[in-house]
């Protein structure tokens, strides 16, 4: 059933988003002293039952070039355009085991799978954690982690992780000259816009049912998690509403997508209640670069499985050029 707004005002719905005046200098500042980390990336050759690929046992340095983990799967049969893909995993997921991954490869695109920090125990398991949490008071979750300044926020650390994992995908032998996928579905979606924004020389963006968009709205729509989490946090601290969303303005992917120029196909499911069709409708229509985005009426959180990662291929089989 529909749960938001009808596809006519999705399309129209273009609303004003809170942005920090420092935003951008926010943002160079975190990045680069993430890339001034002197450590490289590694890739050790894992050993697993995969044929059709070489896997690659992936570390790269995050935020405060603490190490986070990846798989690399490179295809022994590339695609006849064959890209680099650089997939987010969703909420509460790890990076698990390379048999969970291995849609990309198969149809013959290397494809690296960035661990999430701290998480990876909900439905998936993860080998990163989170050295960086200060352990201030926060709800059950990953929402509300620090969530009294940016410098300190959980999301923050996650968003320069995900833009190390663009700088440390390219320094596989076996990457040079291809084009740059970001993609991902709700976390990992929101995940990939910010990627694409923070990001050098990204091709396309693929949010499929993006996270993080416009939460000030996702919260007077939806009651269900994680964006529940930000409620629960402001019921019992009501004298901090004020700063809670402006930490999360830093983080908001319609402030990131209004700084992407990647080509971009996002997707929505018009009975989620996860991410609220209107949130991912905002990224969408404030997104910077050229877009299209994929409708599914009757389906909720999980968009368009199959059908739309075959219109994910065909997407990716038109990009020009290299990265």
């Amino acid at each position: 059933m529909l749960s938001d707004l009808t596809l006519p005002e999705l399309r129209e719905y273009r609303p004003e988003v809170a942005e920090p005046a420092d935003f951008d200098e926010f943002w160079a500042s975190e990045l680069t002293a993430a890339r001034a980390e002197p450590a490289e990336p590694s890739f050790a050759p894992a050993v697993t039952g995969v044929r059709h690929a070489e896997v690659f046992d992936v570390t790269f340095p995050g935020y405060g070039g603490e190490p986070v983990r990846a798989w690399l799967l490179v295809p022994r049969q590339l695609a006849p355009q064959p890209a680099l893909v650089v997939e987010y995993i969703g909420y509460g997921g790890g990076r698990g085991n390379p048999f969970d991954w291995l849609t990309w490869s198969c149809a013959g695109h290397l494809h690296m799978i960035m661990d999430t920090r701290g998480q990876g125990s909900s439905w998936r398991a993860s080998d990163t954690p989170d050295p960086g949490d200060s352990g201030a008071p926060s709800t059950p979750g990953f929402m509300t982690r620090g969530i009294a300044g940016p410098r300190g926020y959980y999301y923050t650390r996650l968003f320069v992780d995900a833009a190390r994992a663009t700088d440390a995908a390219r320094r596989h032998p076996a990457a040079a000259g291809l084009p740059l996928v970001t993609t991902g579905s709700s976390q990992g979606g929101g995940l990939s816009i910010a990627a694409a924004h923070l990001g050098d020389g990204v091709a396309a963006c693929l949010p499929d049912v993006p996270f993080l968009a416009h939460p000030r709205r996702a919260v007077d729509v939806v009651d269900t998690k994680p964006y529940s989490e930000l409620s629960e946090y402001c019921r019992v601290h009501a004298g901090q509403v004020d700063q809670v969303f402006a930490t999360l303005s830093y983080v908001d992917v319609v402030n990131h997508g209004k700084r992407a120029t990647a080509p971009a196909l996002f997707s929505a499911g018009l009975s989620d209640m996860v991410t609220p069709p209107s949130t991912i409708f905002a990224a969408f229509n404030h997104y910077a670069g050229p877009k299209d985005i994929a409708v599914f009426p009757f389906s909720g959180h999980e968009g368009g499985e199959t059908t739309h990662f075959l219109a994910q291929l065909d997407f990716v089989a038109g990009l020009a050029g290299g990265a």
